[in-house]
């Protein structure tokens, strides 16, 4: 496919005969080669007409190209451990599915769809690495936390709930949504106490908040931030 260099923006076209159309047209598509269609000429006279439309392609380019409302790019932003993080959006398309990594200041996202991901491809992307970081970031604390509080669970396990962040189950397994992981630690520290309190007290009364007081006495501030983000847990 022939490219045209226009400044920085390398210009990729092909050429469409038309022999009915009396001039060439330039069409100019999202993720599309640029598209020049008219009567048979010569290679050096399609090339000029690129050349002369060059600026007017670029512009075009740069409106189609805008990323839509529903795709991530770089320079996007997701929240983890309480903080939004840059991006950076790396096309990979020999892949299956998009990749997550976190490098102590930003996000490196390896997307099959090139240099976006579409939210919906992020999505399931965002709960593999969320699942994965849970083993270094969530396992522990829940460890410290039954030592702290004297509470124990019988198991632990994600579970990615409709309408919640977290629970403890009848036989108090403790469940958390992946998107835990998007909670500052502290804020994470106090989901966990709050289902460590329910292997004691099954319901929301006055037991229960005496005893999630008791064992974190910051624990309205962080409630507050949970309800803010509007699931309960």
């Amino acid at each position: 496919m022939p490219v045209y260099q226009y400044g920085t923006t390398a210009i990729e076209w092909e050429f469409q005969e038309a022999p009915h159309l009396k001039r060439h047209t330039v069409t100019v598509e999202r993720g599309k080669p640029v598209l020049l269609r008219g009567p048979q000429v010569p290679d050096n006279e399609k090339q000029a007409l690129i050349r002369y439309r060059a600026r007017w392609i670029r512009q075009k380019l740069a409106e189609v190209n805008q990323p839509l409302k529903d795709e991530f790019t770089t320079g996007s932003r997701l929240l983890y451990r309480g903080k939004t993080w840059y991006c950076v959006v790396e096309p990979a398309e020999e892949l299956s599915q998009a990749r997550i990594s976190f490098n102590h200041s930003r996000f490196f996202i390896q997307s099959p769809e090139g240099s976006h991901i579409s939210k919906s491809v992020l999505r399931v992307a965002r709960e593999a690495f969320f699942r994965e970081k849970a083993k270094d970031k969530l396992l522990p604390r829940i460890r410290y936390w039954q030592r702290q509080t004297g509470l124990e669970a019988t198991g632990y396990r994600m579970f990615k709930f409709q309408r919640r962040w977290a629970s403890c189950s009848e036989d108090n397994v403790l469940e958390f949504h992946p998107r835990c992981m998007e909670f500052a630690p502290s804020v994470l520290d106090y989901v966990i106490v709050h289902e460590l309190c329910h292997t004691i007290e099954k319901h929301h009364d006055k037991a229960f908040w005496a005893l999630v007081a008791k064992h974190y006495p910051d624990w309205e501030r962080c409630h507050a931030e949970v309800e803010r983000l509007g699931v309960e847990v």
